[in-house]
């Protein structure tokens, strides 16, 4: 996990509907930035339909709500459809963004070791400092302490 206080990697990832959003866009702003492993999974949708349903509380603080993880364009567009997502999902499928922010990681399931994406939210202040960092959070639980961290 990255550093508090340090500068959060600067990064430029195509969105569900195909559009780049780059860090840089939201200078100014607080970015409540949340990687995930996998649409449509049942803790990963916990955490999504969470998240926005708080949205317009985060909106009403000055933050937004960046998630990531390694599917693809079409699958965010799906997974946004589906659950009416009101927030920006990101894609990296070439994991960059996940391996410059250190939540690419060795997993155990069932005793069954694989790498994945650990389930990681960082929160970058208006000049693109991180300034809280929470590893290995529950995905349920997740989307109110972020508020509550705001």
């Amino acid at each position: 996990m990255l550093e508090i206080g340090t500068q959060a990697p600067g990064f430029t990832l195509p969105d569900q509907n195909g559009q780049l959003h780059s860090l840089e866009d939201y200078r100014g702003q607080k970015v409540v930035l949340y990687f995930y492993p996998r649409d449509n999974t049942p803790g990963c949708t916990k955490q999504a339909c969470s998240f926005g349903e708080l949205y317009p509380q985060f909106r009403e603080k000055g933050a937004v709500v960046l998630g990531v993880s390694k599917d693809s364009v079409a699958s965010h567009k799906r997974f946004e459809e589906k659950y009416g997502l009101p927030f920006t999902l990101l894609s990296d499928t070439d994991k960059e963004v996940i391996q410059a922010y250190d939540v690419w990681k060795e997993k155990k399931n069932y005793g069954k070791v694989s790498m994945g994406v650990v389930r990681t939210t960082y929160l970058i202040d208006e000049n693109g400092v991180i300034i809280k960092a929470f590893g290995k959070v529950k995905a349920a639980d997740n989307p109110a302490q972020m508020l509550g961290e705001l």
